[in-house]
């Protein structure tokens, strides 16, 4: 090792003494942080099952209530984009798909207008919020085990799967409650 002047042997092992008091402060607290690297990692979350009632249960009656998988459905097959155009009362783009949700919207051109469909429980979840949040939401009979519809949407619970269907218009929503029935009623036939 070459000395540079004016440094003698305490001021370089004082420089070394605090580089390694750093680096084992570093790896300890690395090694807290994980743990060492003992855990073994978490199992995966298990299928999410949705409970269905096999006689009316009265308050706090929880005996007649069973665990069943909801069934699996294609957001883009519940609405086709023919239907879609029939609620947005405009020529849409192709859909935009994910797992549980598909998505038309209107043309760069205008106008604009966007159709969301929702199921599973990202259905019942914006379901859930518009009723916290206070919106209006009239009962629909006939289609499904329950439906709601709201100004620009509508929610439909078939055998334990939620479908929500939102329009996204500048149109007035008064204007598209009986298209959101009617696709309602096909959607639950299509499931």
């Amino acid at each position: 090792m070459r000395r540079l002047p004016g440094h003698g042997p305490a001021r370089i092992t004082g420089i070394t003494g605090t580089r390694q008091a750093s680096a084992i402060s570093v790896a300890v607290m690395i090694l807290a942080l994980t743990g060492c690297g003992t855990a073994e990692p978490p199992p995966p979350p298990s299928a999410v099952e949705q409970p269905s009632v096999d006689a009316p249960a009265g308050p706090g009656d929880h005996a007649d209530v069973t665990t069943t998988p909801a069934r699996a459905a294609d957001p883009c097959a519940l609405v086709p984009k023919a239907a879609a155009e029939r609620l947005a009362g405009t020529p849409l783009q192709d859909a935009v798909a994910a797992p549980e949700s598909c998505t038309y919207t209107g043309p760069i051109s205008g106008p604009t207008a966007q159709v969301e469909v929702y199921v599973g429980a990202g259905a019942k979840k914006i379901l859930d919020i518009d009723r916290e949040l206070g919106h209006d939401l009239t009962v629909i009979t006939g289609v499904g085990d329950e439906a709601y519809l709201e100004d620009g949407a509508v929610f439909v619970n078939a055998g334990g799967t939620w479908v929500a269907v939102r329009l996204v218009s500048l149109a007035d929503p008064a204007a598209s409650q009986q298209a959101l029935r009617d696709l309602a009623r096909d959607a639950v036939t299509r499931l």
